[in-house]
């Protein structure tokens, strides 16, 4: 079920079997000169409603797709939050969740760095809870989409050169896979772009003129974006049936 497509009676109803919903999270930043902007929320989007798809009773929420990206500002059309604004709107995102009933939110993010951000908010939320001594009404998970069983290893498999770290061809090859009409070309100098740190946002466009960092995303294509896919869908699934039965202790 996703719930932007559904009514409210809907969710009413299927709250009544499940008490568990994937949100996936990502960030409207540049990925290079054919990436996408979308990329990062394009991903966990496309692996999660793939998965609905496979089975009915995941119940997955609206993509929240503006992420921690101030340090790809210097490309146009990149759009940031800042850390502040991001952990409000997560704890609203999760507080509204909720309120409905539901019990345990996983997060399916696509953007590394999203990463310390959501953990930080994630204790932010707990700690509320701790300190008056009751037990929060939720549980949360973080899992980046490439850290689902047997995904990052296959990538690693079929681009065993120019993965990299940022615009890489396996995050590259999804988007190509769902949208095979918004597929772009470029000739990329040099081949595999360079590895660095991050920095603020001159200094990245400093080191990284066109977006790329340490990865060949020419390697991309539809097929090998199925692959990727089609190994996440089962591994999503399985993650999110186990989180959902956890046995807490003492609950």
């Amino acid at each position: 079920m996703l719930i932007a497509y559904s009514a409210w009676p809907e969710i009413d109803a299927r709250l009544k079997t499940t008490k568990t919903v994937v949100v996936p999270i990502g960030s409207n930043e540049q990925h290079g000169p054919t990436g996408l902007l979308g990329t990062d929320w394009m991903c966990p989007e496309i692996i999660a409603h793939a998965a609905e798809k496979a089975d009915d009773s995941l119940v997955v929420a609206p993509t929240f797709n503006i992420g921690m990206a101030q340090h790809h500002l210097a490309f146009a059309g990149t759009i940031s939050l800042r850390p502040s604004t991001f952990m409000a709107a997560i704890t609203d995102w999760v507080s509204s969740l909720s309120r409905h009933g539901f019990e345990r939110i996983y997060f399916l993010n696509g953007h590394g760095g999203n990463v310390a951000t959501i953990e930080a908010t994630f204790s932010e939320l707990y700690a509320e809870w701790s300190f008056v001594e009751e037990e929060p009404p939720y549980v949360l998970k973080l899992r980046n989409w490439w850290d689902l069983p047997g995904v990052n290893g296959l990538c690693n498999a079929i681009f065993p050169t120019g993965h990299g770290m940022h615009a890489t061809p396996s995050e590259i090859a999804v988007t190509q896979a769902a949208y095979p009409d918004r597929i772009k070309s470029a000739e990329y100098s040099p081949k595999i772009a360079p590895s660095g740190p991050i920095r603020d946002a001159l200094d990245y466009r400093a080191r990284f003129p066109d977006g790329r960092i340490g990865s060949d995303p020419g390697q991309a294509s539809p097929e090998k974006g199925q692959r990727i896919i089609d190994a996440a869908v089962p591994a999503l699934l399985k993650d999110v049936a186990a989180f959902a039965d956890e046995v807490l202790p003492g609950r």
